[in-house]
């Protein structure tokens, strides 16, 4: 009996040891759950509260960039937010209610000296968690004349096999036959195209067929010639406002740039260097037209040769800091650039058609890169001219702006079986163009050979510089006073 109850009772107690131990153990592994519940519980909630103080650092960098898009449409020249000191600028972020919950930091980067293209900088910090920060960079800027490929004041024809990537304006009409890769525009929704009888015709058309019908049908699309669609009619390009931007640059110029009075011979002659400087000539004499059978048989202003003969030198300068080189009186340009940003203008004021100053290219006027370290500007109060002697395979690598006249080259009569008229140099093999066109008037570098009288440049290449849609040349005419979003992205 006494054996029993002990066996009993030590059965008892073991059972209940070893009920104790699996409590024990399920007690751990429940306290172990829960610790780990708890954790996971603790970091989703972090991981919310930083996701959530992440994106509201995020709207607040965003809000930055807002603030200061807003700050240059009210000054548009101020890159240092009024304060007249350099930044970084902190600025308090406030809820609706009105509480700081945050900050933003603004680096702001001033365009280059003759650019628009400003870089702003904003960081958004969270008050309540300063490691909770966003940054976002966006480049802001004014587009130029120079957004054109072309851009003309008056009627314009584009013939066929002719292909354009820029963008293409017309303040009156365009009739485009090629291939236009960009958007083509004009200020007129129909106009007479001079270069076909009948009615009026839509401000873009394309006499590729199947022809456009005439106003006021539908207009098709036609995408096989307008890749980027027309429009029309668009507002106008204000060729007036050139006047004060070319004063604007004689005053710059004249007051850290280069500026040179009217010359005592027939102009001058500015030879660019790829060492930051150019040489400038007084030109002397012109070259006089090869017989007298050469003569300006359609009556064109100012007609003549546009050709150096004779000229001395003054002296080598430095390419100036602002880019700037005035010249009131007419000037002939050449040479190379490297990693320079120069702009040439020439006019006399007040403005008198029988005083307007012309730009002349007649050799090689190039770059050296093609990214858009280089940049040339060439702005003229008339006419831009390639003259009678200009080279046969002529290159230019330049904005070009002829504000009163025409982009071009005169009409030197001569009839395709001799040179008894203008002589050889009439007829020229191809001039290319990598830059940009704005031109008063119709431009163009040929006159056809009907009567068998021909003129001018047999090829003509015309190629738009992507670089200066917000890269254009010192102090280019703007073509709007508020600022475009060129880039935006998220830096950290």
């Amino acid at each position: 009996m006494r054996i029993y109850e002990y066996t009993r009772i030590n059965s008892v107690n073991k059972n209940r040891g070893q009920i104790l131990i699996h409590s024990l153990l399920l007690s751990a592994i429940g306290v172990v759950f829960i610790v780990v519940l708890v954790n996971v519980a603790s970091f989703s909630l972090g991981e919310i509260n930083r996701s959530f103080y992440s994106e509201q650092a995020f709207q607040i960098a965003e809000a930055g960039i807002e603030y200061y898009r807003w700050h240059l449409a009210h000054d548009p020249t101020d890159f240092k937010n009024g304060t007249g000191q350099p930044g970084p600028y902190y600025i308090p972020y406030k809820d609706k209610e009105g509480n700081d919950i945050g900050t933003i930091v603004l680096d702001i980067t001033a365009p280059p000296i003759g650019s628009t293209l400003v870089k702003i900088k904003s960081t958004g910090i969270v008050n309540v968690s300063s490691s909770s920060r966003r940054t976002i960079e966006a480049q802001l800027a004014i587009p130029s004349v120079a957004k054109y490929a072309t851009a003309v004041n008056d009627k314009v024809r584009f013939g066929a096999g002719t292909v354009v990537n820029g963008q293409i304006h017309s303040n009156d009409g365009i009739r485009f036959d090629g291939v236009a890769n960009n958007i083509v525009t004009s200020a007129k929704s129909e106009y007479d195209d001079p270069d076909h009888s009948g009615v009026n015709e839509f401000g873009v058309h394309t006499h590729v067929s199947p022809v456009d019908p005439y106003p006021p049908s539908a207009v098709p699309t036609r995408t096989d010639v307008f890749k980027a669609g027309r429009q029309f009619p668009v507002p106008a390009i204000d060729f007036n406002n050139f006047t004060a931007d070319l004063a604007q640059i004689k005053t710059d110029a004249q007051a850290n740039g280069r500026y040179f009075a009217p010359s005592s011979g027939f102009g001058y002659e500015i030879i660019l260097k790829t060492d930051d400087t150019f040489d400038i000539y007084t030109v002397n004499s012109l070259e006089p037209p090869p017989s007298s059978s050469c003569y300006n048989v359609v009556g064109e202003d100012d007609w003549g040769t546009w050709s150096v003969k004779s000229k001395t030198l003054i002296s080598n300068y430095a390419i100036p800091a602002n880019g700037l080189i005035f010249i009131e009186d007419d000037v002939w340009v050449s040479g190379q650039i490297n990693t320079a940003r120069v702009t040439i203008a020439s006019g006399k004021f007040p403005e008198n058609p029988s005083t307007d100053t012309h730009i002349t290219v007649n050799g090689d006027l190039l770059y050296t890169n093609y990214d858009g370290q280089d940049v040339i500007g060439l702005i003229a109060q008339k006419n831009f001219n390639v003259g009678l002697f200009g080279e046969d395979d002529l290159k230019i690598d330049a904005a070009i702006i002829a504000k009163n006249g025409r982009v071009g080259r005169y009409y030197y009569r001569q009839p395709w079986w001799n040179y008894t008229r203008c002589g050889p140099n009439s007829l020229r093999d191809t001039i290319t163009l990598y830059g940009m066109i704005a031109t008063n008037k119709r431009y163009g570098f040929s006159w056809g050979c009907g009567g068998y009288y021909c003129s001018g440049y047999n090829n003509r290449n015309i190629n738009y510089d992507s670089n200066l849609l917000y890269g254009p040349p010192p102090s280019f005419p703007l073509t709007s006073s508020d600022y475009e979003t060129i880039s935006w992205e998220e830096i950290r």
